[in-house]
């Protein structure tokens, strides 16, 4: 049995069937009333925004860091493992109105200072990561690195503490004992290295690299910018950056880089190597302002 074309069939049928088509047609589009009855999406000023990341740091709940997210209009709200659905509570009830302005996200480990016993530069028991090797205007050789390491020795494997800053900050620097060992270059625990010719800002979703003493070069991305953390008992920094980049104790000041330019010096995070994890850097560019030092 063949089937016919519609334009073979009696014009009654051809009827129907183009009306039949038609209301097929009909049934799939939206009415214009229906599409124009969804609600906006709400949006908070930048004053709501700046009330919401108050009222987050009011809180004062460990483990917490956040920033704005320009892209959303919103604050993002990162917790680790420690921070309990009661804590988070209360940092939607600090938000009070504001509340809906917040994400929040949850990431694996605890937030802490990535710091360890062992070698790379070392002081006491302590050991962190070199940062960047940088310069004054008298060529005199230093050394960035996080500031909670400096913190904690005046002397080091190196040379010794000439500057710290942390909490608020998490950057410090150490004068080279002996200059003429101070590389530019980043190592990039494969036998090469990575020339850094400048130092520059990261930006939201730049393909990034990471390299420190415990677990060497890893990479990743930027996921946020001037992000504040709330370390607990051992404070609260902030204009950190942040990214999905893996680090492990002992990885604290490490440097932070894209390509030939220097972006920031490790701070601390959650989570490890294996499994993947949140962490946070000091941006180097204000460090560098705060010494009047420039890399090598």
């Amino acid at each position: 049995m063949r089937l016919s074309h519609p334009h073979s069939l009696p014009r009654r049928a051809r009827l129907v069937a183009m009306a039949t088509g038609l209301a097929a047609a009909a049934a799939l589009a939206v009415p214009a009333a229906t599409a124009s009855a969804q609600p906006a999406p709400e949006t908070f000023s930048a004053a709501e925004l700046n009330q919401t990341t108050a009222a987050v740091r009011t809180a004062d709940v460990g483990g917490t860091a956040w920033y704005t997210d320009a892209k959303s209009g919103k604050v993002v709200v990162t917790v680790d493992s420690t921070v309990s659905k009661a804590e988070i509570a209360k940092i939607r009830s600090e938000a009070g109105e504001n509340a809906d302005a917040l994400v929040v996200k949850h990431t694996p480990g605890k937030f802490s200072k990535l710091i360890a016993g062992g070698e790379a530069i070392t002081t006491g028991g302590a050991r962190c990561s070199l940062g960047f090797n940088v310069q004054d205007g008298a060529g005199t050789k230093f050394a960035l690195t996080a500031g909670h390491c400096t913190n904690i020795g005046s002397s080091w494997s190196i040379g010794t503490t000439a500057g710290s800053s942390f909490p608020g900050n998490d950057y410090g620097i150490i004068r080279h004992s002996n200059g003429a060992a101070a590389d530019g270059r980043v190592y990039l625990y494969n036998g090469s290295y990575q020339e850094i010719t400048g130092a520059g800002n990261a930006s939201v979703g730049q393909s990034v690299q990471r390299s420190g003493s415990t677990t060497g070069l890893h990479g990743g991305s930027v996921t946020g910018l001037n992000a504040t953390v709330n370390y607990g008992a051992d404070g609260i920094v902030s204009g950190l950056i942040q990214t999905n980049v893996c680090a492990e104790p002992g990885d604290s000041g490490g440097a932070l880089f894209s390509g030939s330019t220097a972006l920031g010096l490790t701070s601390g995070g959650s989570g490890n190597c294996s499994s993947g994890g949140t962490t946070f850097f000091q941006p180097v560019t204000e460090a560098l302002a705060a010494y009047g030092v420039s890399i090598i």
